[in-house]
């Protein structure tokens, strides 16, 4: 404007005066406009194009904080209008009905001449990055069964993926994908999502209240004797815990002491009778469905969560589980309640309980690679993950008296204290050597661990109804055993004490019945630590205080002179000598 005016003045000035003397002066006037209106000129274009530049920076978005923003654990969804008759313009409608017509003539040209589908033209909306994600999740969902282990072990071998493509498959992903992630060594924890929240407990109620109700709620009728002693154990526990809670420490007529004992360590001892009971009940199919249906799954999640430092506790939840995951219609529940998450940290523990605990209902859960079916005390050592490596042959380990699984077969105690952590290197000092150094020197083999219960005396038994003989458990180790695919495949037994009359009792049982054939026919060797063929002094010295000690039925058949060592003492039996086995003992 003000340009404008200056030439206005100019150009009345230039025809109302008289006439220039001079012609210079017209010229002077004329180079005054131009170096005015240049200057004019140049300082307004670089306004203009500061002011440019800078609404340009103000509008450009900082990609490092949207690159920051994708690596929270956040899973981000296109957003697409619902309506139908919104214009996304021509390029994006073109684009559409070309992508619908190449997919038409591929389908089309796939069922002509019978050949695949080609992934590629399946995603070609999706971002780049995107791609090997739903390209995967789609491959996990093949009918072909080898596709989708080779989509599981490509997923767990992604390490350089941002956080929310993990959230992506844990959120998108089926069972056997879920499953089989936690069964593989290298899979990501962020693979797998925090188990959804617990229901919060009644009013006025306390968890040991709601374990009791779920062990009232299961059938009490047509049970097995030791299943009916820790019921009403835990039951009569249980109720006289409620008497002290609601009548006060010291109340008349009540028992202070579990009211006491509640300020005290934890967990309580009803919690401990009613896990017990549980783990008895969870053996029967029907009564798995029970436990289900009445929120036991989630009860128990919480008992696993609140008494992370109690393995006793741990341990019977983890059986009882296992026990739930044989059932095949209950995997999908088990799933959906979260369980998967905390088993698949729990297979990478330290501790080889643990470990192995999860490793069993990971596998009863996996029925995608594993037939097996692994039931209580029956515990897989190598491999616990799934594995490309073929099984050879099988080595089976069976404890004797006083024994467990994973305690027998450690190395000797030093003189450190016991309570100390054990050292991570496992090439100097391990807690059990058939999974650390074994499996180790020989990857092909499946190692399997026996557990079960017994006692020296009958003082300390753990159900008085239950006086099992070393026939009683043979027969039903070889069951277990036999589920678990025990006999498919060569096989070599080591055992020690007790655990040596019971292989020997095994095979000659196994000789006798035509389904477990297979058991003798594979069985290529046995070997025996200290094993008491012929009887042990230490046994008969206590059956003869009998009426102080009171020994168990397994002491009392390892007493020298005994009807089963008699019976079965001699390894040179003609049942095994004509098939050439191999015995080593010491």
């Amino acid at each position: 404007m003000s340009l404008a005016a200056y030439c206005v003045i100019c150009c009345r000035r230039m025809g109302t005066s008289a006439p220039p003397l001079k012609s210079h002066t017209y010229w002077r006037e004329i180079r005054n406009l131009i170096k005015f209106t240049g200057s004019l000129i140049l300082g307004g274009s670089l306004f203009i194009t500061y002011e440019v530049l800078a609404l340009k920076k103000s509008l450009t978005l900082d990609t490092q904080v949207v690159e920051r923003e994708k690596m929270k654990s956040y899973i981000y969804v296109h957003t697409v209008s619902l309506d139908k008759r919104e214009s996304h313009g021509i390029t994006y409608q073109a684009r559409k009905e070309l992508h619908k017509a190449v997919r038409k003539v591929l389908a089309t040209s796939a069922k002509i001449l019978r050949s695949p589908f080609a992934d590629t033209f399946s995603t070609v909306d999706v971002e780049d990055h995107e791609c090997p994600v739903w390209l995967l999740l789609r491959k996990s969902r093949s009918d072909d069964r080898a596709a989708r282990l080779q989509a599981v072990q490509e997923m767990s071998e992604a390490h350089h993926w941002h956080d929310y493509q993990y959230r992506i498959i844990a959120q998108a992903c089926d069972l056997r994908t879920l499953t089989g992630l936690a069964r593989s060594q290298e899979s990501d924890l962020r693979f797998f999502l925090h188990p959804p929240p617990l229901p919060s407990l009644k009013e006025d109620s306390s968890i040991e209240e709601e374990l009791r109700q779920l062990l009232a709620s299961l059938p009490q009728t047509e049970l097995d004797a030791c299943i009916q002693y820790f019921t009403s154990l835990a039951l009569s526990e249980s109720s006289q815990s409620l008497a002290a809670q609601k009548g006060g420490l010291w109340c008349f007529g009540g028992n202070g002491l579990p009211y006491a004992e509640s300020f005290g360590e934890v967990p309580s001892a009803t919690v401990e009778f009613c896990l017990e009971a549980l783990v008895k009940h969870s053996e029967i199919p029907t009564h798995c469905d029970k436990i289900e249906a009445n929120g036991g799954l989630q009860l128990l999640q919480r008992l696993y969560q609140l008494h992370k430092d109690c393995p006793n506790v741990q341990r019977n939840i983890m059986r009882i589980l296992g026990n739930m995951a044989l059932n095949e219609h209950l995997h999908s529940t088990i799933v959906r309640s979260g369980w998967v998450s905390i088993l698949a940290e729990a297979i990478k523990s330290e501790h080889i309980m643990e470990a192995s605990h999860a490793a069993r209902t990971l596998a009863n859960l996996d029925r995608e690679t594993v037939q097996e079916k692994y039931q209580d005390g029956v515990y897989v050592l190598h491999p616990q993950y799934r594995s490309s490596q073929p099984i050879k042959a099988d080595v089976l380990f069976i404890h004797g008296l006083m024994g467990a699984a994973f305690k027998t077969w450690r190395q000797q105690d030093s003189e450190r204290d016991l309570t100390e952590p054990v050292s991570e290197d496992e090439t100097k000092y391990t807690t059990c050597w058939p999974k650390s150094w074994l499996a180790r020197d020989c990857p092909a083999l499946r190692i399997i661990s026996v557990e079960y219960d017994t006692s020296l005396s009958d003082w300390r038994t753990r159900c008085p109804m239950e006086r099992k003989s070393i026939a009683f458990r043979s027969n039903e180790l070889l069951r277990k055993l036999r589920a678990a695919g025990v006999g498919d495949r060569p096989m070599i037994w080591v055992s020690h004490s007790m655990g040596g009359l019971l292989v020997k009792k095994m095979l000659l049982e196994a000789s006798k019945k035509p389904e477990m054939k297979t058991v003798i026919n594979n069985t290529r060797g046995v070997i025996f630590y200290s094993v008491p063929h012929h009887g042990s002094h230490l046994a008969e010295y206590s059956v003869n205080i009998r009426y102080l000690l009171f020994p168990s039925l397994e002491v009392k058949e390892l007493s020298k002179g005994n009807a089963f060592c008699q019976r079965n003492g001699h390894c040179s039996d003609t049942r095994y000598t004509e098939e050439e086995k191999q015995f080593l003992t010491w």
